[in-house]
């Protein structure tokens, strides 16, 4: 039986008390806390002595003054005002990552997560509309989607691009994975829905998220925390920073275990997270972004539909010989090279599936002033992930190292009497690297046969994007946008079959070259202090991976090299009404048309697991909504909610049983993965009678959804409800600032249900009827869980 207990994670925070020595840490001005609501304005560059001439202080841009009840899930407009001449162009560049002018954001606060355990991205983001997040190969890799854009594929996130303050950390190839992101190191979190190409470039058909690590003067200090709970979790984490002179410096680093809930679920992750700020001179600032992620874990196999019915969290599974009933199994070639030596069936824990990987990324940043209304900004970051992950009957194995190097100018101004802001900028990105796949033996410890196939990649993308907002009338701002890029791809895979006495090599080049362009548009009406309107259209692109140009529905290697870049073209209609200071409501409708769109799906491979093809047009249309309402006073309900309707118009799928061909017709299907309905409500209290002492009760809410093209197979869907109490009071100590502490319990009503359900290849008979093939695909979700932790803060 799996285990469900509550550690005493706390123990671990005495611990730290004891070694600190409080005599170093330097006495500061108290902490300012975090409202407990709030948008975040961008902030500001740092203020300096005027020394140029002032050719005219922009005014700011129309925003209805935002009151403490502003929600933090509402959709975001033009940008805070800002009263310095010499720091408006700094905010207007920092605007561009965290909430752009026209575009549809939600920045969601660490005040929303800051009362409760915060294991992955998914207790952040599941705040904002439009997001839906699934379980991938991991404890923190969790498949990100803006609006269903991610949710068709197998691992990790594409088509959306993440950023850490303002630092890429999507590698050239469009991937990201989320196995570095501890929520405890963020101040607050940028969500950008919509097509967003013509600003953040390739794979930004869904959006772009933006990190914000907490700068060192807000923390002034240090803190310390531990999380405990059930399934033999503990999270020891510490932060420290400070702003001395011209340098402000945050360094955050934790250590998180557990036995995980699901069988072969243990995992050991370190991650190192460090930003860095120097004002060398009045109009020179030099940032230094360093993250650091070590992750040991292992995996447990994918179930199908009735494994998971039959034993949800794979207990029971240690051996084939004695395994449970719903176990499954991954089949291991003897040999190590063929099925002529036999398949040994083994489960996960024998095999010893797992991954070994480390995520390393180190970025500079220069901004130089020219004057007080034109910054110049030089970035590059060097991003290095390397794999050993046998995941399955084999193992990728490989180094990837890239470079990103961007450099843009935005300015202040007028143009034609009307207040501008211009944003121009070029940018170049390559990724070489070499992987192998490599079959598993039988015997444990995932153990190495011989090789499968190696992969030679290259990815090159470079263009020039521009961006001009202008303020037409005192209400009515317009935006407009265009970025081009070309994207090169390159690769050789080389692939081995081996047969009783001789080994066959197949070669497999690919060399292709997509050009792209994206359009931009947005007004914003601002009617009065109430009411904010947004209209946009816009476009996204995103372009294959190498790795998918190799391999064929059936899971071998093969030419796969016909692959398009898909776009789409997405038109934005919103609102944001703020009535008065208990009450803000965000509605956002959508509609996106989709060319060559990519799809992922599982496939019954023996060398791979997933297959990739384009669906020539789709359509993807939705509601998004947020609600944020102080009910009485101490009293706060939140709610974001979305809607999605995404059908394929035009994709005739293709299945092969033998030598027949038959042809099968998807117009109108579902497109699969994408949950119609998702809601996240929270009612909660604080402060009151019981000052520092809140709760809150949180339902969440997944509808059904298809698993596969014909539309045969629903994924259930699930209601999960969470009950959170937590304390936190301010100390009266030369050396202590403030303490909190929480328990949490999740999943109260201990609901089974799926986590993650990737897209299920279909499969025909010789008479022409459809079926699915027998790849599992799901991960079951946490059982009741039980959490408590605390955290110390220092001056």
């Amino acid at each position: 039986m799996f285990r469900r207990h509550a550690l005493g994670g706390v123990s671990v925070v005495a611990l730290q008390l004891m070694l600190l020595q409080p005599a170093t840490i330097a006495r500061a001005e108290t902490e300012k806390e975090l409202p407990s609501v709030t948008v975040d304005a961008p902030r500001a560059a740092p203020q300096r002595t005027v020394r140029k001439p002032v050719v005219q202080a922009a005014s700011v841009r129309p925003r209805a003054p935002k009151p403490a009840g502003a929600s933090v899930a509402g959709s975001s407009g033009p940008g805070g005002a800002v009263s310095d001449p010499a720091s408006a162009v700094g905010a207007a560049r920092n605007q561009l990552s965290q909430s752009p002018s026209g575009q549809t954001a939600t920045t969601i606060d660490r005040s929303r997560y800051d009362d409760r355990p915060a294991f992955s991205v998914g207790d952040i983001l599941r705040e904002s509309p439009g997001v839906s997040l699934k379980q991938g190969n991991g404890p923190r890799d969790l498949g990100i989607s803006i609006r269903g854009s991610n949710a068709r594929n197998g691992f990790g996130i594409r088509n959306i691009a993440l950023f850490e303050d303002g630092f890429p950390v999507t590698q050239p190839d469009g991937l990201s994975r989320s196995d570095l992101i501890d929520p405890h190191a963020y101040g607050a979190v940028d969500v950008i829905r919509g097509p967003s190409s013509a600003l953040y470039g390739n794979y930004a058909t869904g959006g772009a998220i933006n990190f914000r690590t907490r700068p060192g003067g807000s923390i002034d200090g240090a803190e310390i925390g531990s999380e405990g709970g059930s399934f033999g979790y503990l999270s020891n984490y510490m932060t420290f920073g400070k702003k001395v002179g011209n340098f402000e410096g945050s360094l955050f680093t934790s250590d998180v275990r557990g036995d995980g809930y699901l069988g072969n679920g243990w995992f050991n992750t370190q991650t190192v997270n460090f930003l860095g700020t120097y004002k060398a001179t009045p109009d020179d600032r030099f940032t230094v972004k360093i993250i650091n992620n070590d992750l040991f874990t292992r995996l447990p196999i994918r179930y199908t539909l009735s494994q998971y019915y039959q034993n949800p969290y794979q207990q029971g599974c240690t051996t084939r010989t004695s395994m449970a009933a719903g176990c499954a199994t991954v089949g291991l070639n003897k040999n190590g090279i063929n099925t002529l030596g036999g398949v040994d069936q083994e489960t996960a824990l024998q095999a010893g599936l797992g991954r070994n990987d480390r995520r390393t990324i180190v970025g500079g940043r220069w901004e130089h002033d020219f004057d007080n209304d034109t910054t110049w900004r030089n970035q590059f970051v060097f991003d290095d992930r390397n794999i050993s992950q046998p995941t399955g009957s084999t193992s990728a194995i490989g180094d990837y190292p890239s470079y990103n190097y961007m450099s843009d100018i935005t300015k202040r101004g007028e143009i034609f009497g009307l207040e501008s802001t211009a944003f121009f900028g070029a940018f170049y990105n390559t990724l070489t690297a070499s992987g192998d796949t490599r079959f598993v033996v039988p015997g444990g410890n995932a153990a190495l046969g011989g090789l499968s196939a190696n992969t030679w990649s290259e990815t090159t993308n470079y263009g020039l994007r521009a961006r001009e907002e202008l303020k037409l009338t005192s209400a009515l701002t317009g935006v407009a946008g265009l970025g081009w890029e070309r994207t090169h791809l390159r690769g050789v895979n080389t692939a081995y079959t081996y047969g009783a006495t001789a080994t066959t090599t197949t070669i497999t080049t690919a060399d292709r070259q997509f050009d792209n362009l994206a359009p931009e548009l947005a007004l914003l009406y601002r009617v009065n202090s109430d009411w904010l309107l947004r209209a946009r259209v816009a476009t996204g692109y995103g372009t294959p991976q190498v790795s998918n140009l190799f391999v064929l529905p059936t899971g071998d290697f093969g030419n796969n090299t016909q692959l398009k870049a898909q776009t789409n073209l997405g038109y934005d209609v919103g609102f944001d009404w703020t009535p008065n200071r208990s009450l803000t409501l965000s509605a956002t409708g959508f509609y996106e048309f989709f060319r060559n769109e990519i799809v992922t799906q599982a496939v019954t491979g023996t060398q791979n697991t997933s297959y990739t093809f384009n669906a020539p047009r789709s359509e993807h249309r939705g509601v998004e909504l947020a609600a944020d309402w102080r009910v009485l006073p101490g009293w706060r309900f939140t709610a974001a909610y979305t809607y999605l309707d995404q059908v394929y118009t035009e994709y005739s799928e293709n299945l092969v049983n033998g030598s027949n061909l038959f042809g099968f017709n998807r117009a109108g299907n579902k497109i699969p993965g994408i949950s119609p309905n998702e809601l996240t409500a929270r009612l909660g209290y604080d402060s009151g009678r019981f000052a520092g002492l809140g709760a809150f009760v949180e339902v969440q809410w997944k509808d059904s959804f298809y698993m596969d093209n014909a539309n045969l197979l629903k994924a259930p869907g699930y209601e999960l409800v969470n009950l959170n109490v937590h304390y936190k009071t301010e100390l009266a100590s030369d050396t202590f600032k403030s303490m909190n502490v929480f328990f949490e319990v999740r999943n109260v009503f201990d609901r089974t249900y799926i986590a993650s359900a990737n897209n299920l290849q279909n499969t025909v008979t010789g008479a022409g009827v459809q079926g699915l093939a027998g790849t599992g695909t799901i991960y079951a979700g946490s059982p009741r869980a039980f959490l408590a932790g605390m955290k110390v803060a220092f001056r």
